[in-house]
């Protein structure tokens, strides 16, 4: 059987809380009674090392060296975030992709969750499974951005207004840290999984132009449309591509047709909001823009 790849793993304390998707059963958001010494490890934020940085180095280079993106260590480290770095620099250096953010006293991890779409469980184990957040916590797989403006859930005049299937379905993957399905593992899913037949057309969810349209490792059979607002859909584990790169598309057209390819174990759609950046395409949670995509199975 396929499976998909973890994009970030951490580690095993969501799976030992029993925590499974794909069962038929919600997701706890509980956090577990007991000692954190017999849980857990160290907390993220004890687990930060230093680098300093060596004549000849980039930014880039470092973060490759410690499994990084550059914006985890620009997030860290403000002198980074021009982008450059300098013989000598003492750069802060997280176990893995996160912010680091300042908690107000008498928050709970479930508003810490809700506020950056990342599960309680999680945090609360890379945090060293306290029961409550300190001052300081630790957000994993979210990116850090220049952009301090938070993402509206709603967009009145946003080019994105459809939906990427003929009716709504359910999604069999959510967006965010979750468990996988298949592996038990925690991982990082920067999409939704519609859950539809082999063959069911795809459509644009906006109007704008084919950035990308064929095979692409993971993601199988893979469409990219630029829209306009500096916002970019994928559609991915085709089974045909019906559009060129450089078409222009209108909302509502047919791109291509759902099927199995890639890293898959299932026929579905996977799909994907992402907005411009100084840092890139950044993931975002596809329900802030089509709510239709926050259906999850049960």
């Amino acid at each position: 059987m396929r499976r998909r790849r973890p994009y970030q793993q951490l580690g095993s304390i969501a799976v030992l809380l029993g925590l499974a998707m794909g069962s038929g059963q919600a997701i706890a958001q509980d956090i577990p009674a007991g000692d954190p010494e017999t849980l857990c490890g160290l907390p993220a934020l004890a687990r930060i090392q230093t680098h300093v940085v060596q004549p000849g180095e980039t930014l880039e280079a470092i973060a490759a060296q410690y499994g990084l993106i550059p914006s985890t260590l620009m997030g860290l480290n403000p002198a980074l975030q021009q982008g450059n770095v300098s013989n000598g620099m003492s750069l802060q250096i997280p176990p893995y992709n996160g912010i680091r953010v300042t908690v107000p006293s008498g928050t709970t991890w479930q508003d810490v969750s809700r506020q950056y779409n990342v599960r309680a469980d999680v945090l609360f184990e890379v945090n060293g499974c306290v029961r409550s957040p300190a001052a300081m916590a630790f957000i994993p797989g979210v990116n850090w951005s220049p952009s301090s403006a938070a993402t509206p859930s709603t967009l009145d005049d946003s080019p994105i207004n459809g939906y990427p299937l003929s009716e709504p379905v359910e999604v069999a993957v959510g967006y965010g840290w979750q468990i996988d399905p298949i592996s038990g593992e925690v991982v990082f899913h920067s999409g939704v999984d519609l859950a539809a037949a082999s063959g069911t057309s795809v459509l644009a969810v906006g109007s704008g132009t084919v950035a990308f349209a064929a095979e692409q490792g993971n993601y199988g059979n893979l469409v990219v449309i630029n829209h306009s607002q500096g916002l970019q859909t994928r559609y991915a584990q085709l089974d045909g591509i019906q559009v060129t790169v450089g078409q222009q598309v209108r909302q509502g057209q047919q791109v291509g047709t759902v099927g199995e390819t890639g890293l898959v174990s299932f026929p579905h759609l996977h799909f994907e909001v992402r907005t411009n950046s100084d840092l890139g395409w950044v993931a975002q949670n596809p329900a802030n823009y089509v709510p239709q995509t926050s259906l999850v199975r049960r």
